[in-house]
């Protein structure tokens, strides 16, 4: 056997035994999983500190209004829901003003005309909202976030103060309705918990920091020392960068995942997924070589085992069909990895809430997968141009889309007015899946 064939056989070995290591280790994940659940709910915590929960819209008439009323009918005996308008030229204003006429008691609205120089969008509106609150504890959340329980402010406040936490964030249940959802999403949420693990997040010797904007629970003591949104007033992915202020200023962060409290779908077509995905890995892993270091491990590891099994069977047809052939060794060596990969898959699925029949699709899932990590190298150079609630960038410098109120210093880092929406258990619903920790900031 010549040298090159060796080499490939040599490292079909090793890739194999990373995957049945991770079939393996999937059992010690399963031990140490932390998961909230309203199913082990005991009841508000007494005493109940008050909260400010707040939600930034900028034309979500699709999501605002479920958002919201699942927010209102939450059991916590104390808090406060504020949403910021940001100028939003949909149905999104004439949704909150119905809304506020049946909640007044517990809804305020805010609304944002224009942008504070240096600011991005989301965090100017998070900022204006947090200057009318009055919790000692802020919760954001997305407006693309529905709850699912009736529990879940009381259940996340009695997590954070049982573990005296100050910053928590409770990762979301993925609503994936489209085949190429099933196939993608799995495959970028995993990449988020390889270089984010919560285990690593919790550990406070640890300089692993992570958040998920979709939930974040902290004290307004938290968020004050850190400078609030003004620290990160031009991050794309702001959740993570204030997880990082927090956790470096030795404030406890704590990620935990949930399993029927809330959910959220990310994106609704392949051409928003592939855009912000590539922005979530540009924000969240931050530097070339973090990026290159992922798409690495995801060419090496998810991609080449699918490739090699189909490039060696190609080439024993074509140029050696005996039992003896290198290629036959090859083929042979390779099927053996995707065996493992797919054990260790199934495995893994299963955890998310994903059906393991959807295992098979994993190879397409890292290619498409690779490409955005790519496509994510391109941006941290400066070749490729992100764009993000209409606002284009090339590396650090704003290209085009802000109006007079955006421009300034920006760097990437069914009605149910009065009524309570029906509280489907995410576990029970149809094209879920629970993510470990998924990508920050999901619209795009």
């Amino acid at each position: 056997m010549s040298l090159p064939f060796l080499i490939w056989l040599i490292l079909a070995g090793l890739v194999g035994s990373v995957w049945l290591a991770r079939t393996v280790g999937v059992r010690v994940v399963l031990n140490r999983r932390q998961v909230l659940s309203s199913r082990t709910y005991d009841g508000p915590p007494v005493p109940a500190p008050r909260i400010s929960v707040l939600v930034a819209a900028r034309d979500e008439e699709d999501n605002i209004e479920a958002c919201a009323a699942s927010l209102l009918c939450q059991d916590y005996p104390d808090f406060e829901v504020i949403v910021i308008d940001d100028r939003s030229t949909d149905r999104t204003p004439e949704i909150l003003r119905r809304l506020r006429e049946t909640h007044a008691e517990k809804l305020s609205v805010v609304t944002v005309t224009s942008v504070r120089d240096g600011w991005f969008g989301k965090t100017n509106a998070m900022r204006e909202g947090v200057a009318v609150s009055t919790g000692q504890w802020l919760c954001l959340t997305d407006a693309d976030c529905t709850q699912t329980s009736a529990n879940t402010l009381s259940t996340a406040m009695r997590d954070a103060l049982a573990h005296d936490s100050d910053f928590l964030s409770i990762t979301p249940v993925l609503e994936m309705r489209t085949a190429w959802e099933r196939i993608i999403q799995p495959v970028c949420a995993l990449i988020m918990v390889f270089w984010f693990h919560p285990e690593l997040v919790n550990d406070p010797r640890r300089k692993v920091a992570y958040a998920n904007g979709a939930f974040m629970l902290l004290r307004r003591s938290c968020y004050d020392a850190i400078g609030g949104h003004a620290g990160v007033r031009a991050e794309f992915n702001e959740d993570v960068n204030m997880a990082r202020l927090a956790k470096y200023m030795g404030f406890r962060l704590r990620m935990v995942e949930n399993s029927d409290l809330y959910r959220t779908r990310m994106y609704t077509n392949l051409r928003e997924a592939w855009r912000g995905w590539s922005r979530i890995f540009y924000g969240c892993l931050g530097t070339m070589p973090r990026i290159a270091t992922a798409a690495a491990l995801v060419l090496t590891f998810s991609v080449l085992p699918w490739i090699s099994v189909l490039a060696s069977l190609i080439g024993w047809m074509a140029f050696g069909s005996t039992a003896g052939s290198p290629w036959a060794a090859l083929a042979l060596a390779w099927a053996c990895v995707v065996v493992a990969n797919q054990l260790a898959v199934r495995r893994i699925y299963r955890i998310l809430g994903l059906s393991s029949n959807w295992s098979p699709t994993y190879g397409l899932g890292a290619m498409f997968t690779l490409g955005m990590l790519l496509n994510a190298m391109l941006k941290a150079t400066g070749a490729s141009v992100t764009t993000w609630h209409g606002t284009s960038y090339r590396g650090s410098r704003v290209l085009h889309g802000l109006d007079d109120h955006e421009r300034g210093s920006a760097a990437p880092m069914p009605a149910m007015s009065g009524v309570c929406p029906e509280l489907v258990p995410a576990a029970d619903t149809p094209g879920l899946a629970r993510a470990g920790a998924p990508a920050t900031n999901t619209r795009d």
